[in-house]
């Protein structure tokens, strides 16, 4: 994400905004020279009316550029703050799953939500005030310079001073910024990491244990934002001991050369009136460098984020060779999660045609997940070609391979919403027919019917309002919707009653007619009528054939197999 290009994008508004408020500005310049000359006019006996209306069109001009300025800077800040949540979020959404699960995710909400509205700040709010009391500040010391040179030394020496201390407590200010952001993602991540397993932590009696814990967490934030909160509450009073020990040097100095008549009473009220004018200015203008460099250190964990890596929708042009007939076939895969660690997968090969219900069967461990991850090319194969009719994946658009396959997890997660909402999540445009059918097939459609709202009833977190079984029913009837060339079961059956499950069956060999339906199975009811079956143990391919084959001639099947055979037998 570049923020410049951002910031670039709102220039208009920003330009703008910094024109009024540089006009402003100058309207503010004007108003102590005008009560000079008003003072002058009053000791001459002539017509004050003139003056004071040329001051009151000023005050009400310079309130009215300060207000659009204000208003016009602002929006640019939310524009701001709009794009790079809407480039970021982009950019979490289209990462690489390998890349994005290494995150906190508290850490990524923190930094999303909280960042960049600290950054919108720095980014808008903070540069326009910098510019604008910067302006000030060199039109104040401009007209002090004209009035009273020596004066303006004396000033400049006593700020300058107090300027160059308010310098070091603005640098040590970002410091401290980072240093608080970074705690107050660990405090963010600490917390979702309770609140998304609370029934664990309430069966675990861990309450106790986990409220401690966030109150370390926490109590790390609130240090180093006290920190934050002592350096910049020192800003203002840098800059007060320089404005108020200036102001003292000035009036003894002036009202004694006053009384000399060296200098004149109205040039030493329009100087004192600029002293004053620049002691707000040179507050704001150190204050708004705190909160720039506070910016900066959000700014710097938001550009972080963003450079997550990135899917590739397409790496390269389709290969030619691959046999169309067939739903997928895999060529020599191998694959490992990281660089450093075994592979998870080694040299598999197999093919399927475009129907029938192929089983995936093996011990923990052993891939079987993983296999369906490079099939939706949630990762990439280190070595090795997946085909799905005929097209190597790599040369298909994301969008396109994943419309083509319907998955169901282990875990079946759905979204809080309605039932009709998650169930359309992959077919927003579904007809009721087409729902009917796919709940029907998913042996949901009594638990829908005695639902008080049916099909607009609604779930919280994670489904909550659902049984697992009926969670985990509803996704595969979302996978169905889809009407897909090849549906991924990982372990489907596992949180289904016996009634469920052999309904789920039939509906599996029904849908096995016109796709491919390949199923991650730990139960061997799953597996005795599936059409072929895939053995896998230590990340290869060890056999595959169907339930009578491997009985008869692979150790590993037959003995996951009577593993749960023996109790009915033994009946």
């Amino acid at each position: 994400m570049n923020i410049r290009d951002i910031v670039r994008g709102q220039r208009l508004l920003l330009g703008i905004g910094a024109l009024l408020g540089l006009a402003g500005t100058a309207a503010t310049l004007l108003q102590p020279l005008l009560i000079g000359d008003l003072i002058e006019a009053v000791a001459a006996d002539r017509s004050v009316a003139g003056p004071i209306a040329i001051i009151a069109a000023l005050f009400a001009a310079d309130a009215l550029l300060a207000a659009t300025h204000a208003y016009l800077i602002g929006r640019a800040g939310e524009n701001i703050v709009f794009d790079m949540r809407t480039t970021l979020t982009g950019r979490l959404l289209h990462s690489r799953l390998r890349a994005f699960h290494r995150l906190e995710h508290g850490d990524v909400f923190t930094r999303t939500v909280a960042d960049t509205s600290i950054a919108r700040i720095a980014l808008s709010s903070s540069v326009a005030q910098m510019l604008t009391a910067g302006f000030t500040s060199i039109g104040c010391i401009a007209v002090m310079a004209w009035i009273d040179w020596k004066m303006l030394l004396v000033t400049a020496g006593c700020l300058g001073v107090a300027s160059a201390a308010a310098l070091g407590l603005a640098r040590a200010v970002r410091t401290a910024a980072l240093a608080n952001r970074e705690d107050t993602s660990h405090f963010g991540s600490g917390l979702l990491r309770v609140l998304s397993a609370l029934t664990t932590v309430k069966a675990s009696r861990a309450e106790q244990r986990e409220a401690e814990r966030l109150r370390a967490l926490a109590d790390d934030a609130r240090g180093s934002g006290i920190r934050v909160t002592r350096l910049s509450a020192m800003l203002m009073p840098a800059m007060n001991v320089g404005t108020q020990v200036s102001l003292a040097v000035v009036i003894t100095w002036g009202m004694a050369r006053t009384a000399t008549g060296s200098l004149p009473i109205q040039d030493l009220t329009a100087f004192i009136m600029y002293l004053f004018y620049l002691v707000s200015p040179l507050v704001v203008l150190f204050m708004a460098l705190g909160e720039l460099q506070q910016g900066r250190a959000a700014i710097d964990r938001v550009r972080d984020l963003a450079y997550i890596d990135q899917e590739t929708s397409a790496r390269e042009t389709p290969r030619t060779g691959g046999d169309a007939a067939l739903s997928i076939a895999f060529d020599d895969v191998s694959f490992a999660y990281t660089d450093d660690t075994a592979p998870v997968l080694y040299g598999i090969s197999f093919e399927l045609p475009r129907t029938g219900v192929t089983a995936v069967v093996g011990p923990s461990g052993a891939g079987k997940t993983t296999l369906f991850q490079l099939i939706e090319r949630f990762h990439d194969p280190h070595r090795g070609t997946i085909r799905i009719a005929g097209t190597d994946v790599a040369a298909l658009p994301l969008a396109d391979l994943r419309s083509r396959i319907g998955l169901v997890e282990q875990d079946a997660p759905l979204m809080r919403g309605t039932i009709r909402e998650n169930l359309t999540y992959a077919c927003p445009d579904a007809t009721p027919a087409q729902m009917a059918d796919a709940v029907r097939d998913a042996h949901l459609t009594e638990v829908v019917d005695a639902l008080p709202q049916g099909m607009d009833t609604e779930l919280g977190e994670s489904g909550t309002g659902l049984s697992g079984g009926q969670r985990q029913r509803l996704a595969i009837a979302r996978a169905l919707l889809t009407s897909p060339d090849v549906l991924l079961l990982d372990e489907a059956t596992a949180n289904l009653d016996s009634d469920s499950e052999t309904a789920l069956r039939n509906a599996i060999s029904t849908i096995g007619a016109r796709c491919q339906v390949i199923t991650i199975a730990h139960r061997i009811s799953t597996t005795i009528g599936a059409d072929r079956i895939l053995v896998l143990e230590n990340g290869r391919l060890r056999a595959g054939g169907t339930h009578a084959e491997l009985m008869e001639r692979d150790t590993t099947y037959r003995r996951l197999a009577s593993q749960q055979l023996a109790p009915a037998g033994g009946q």
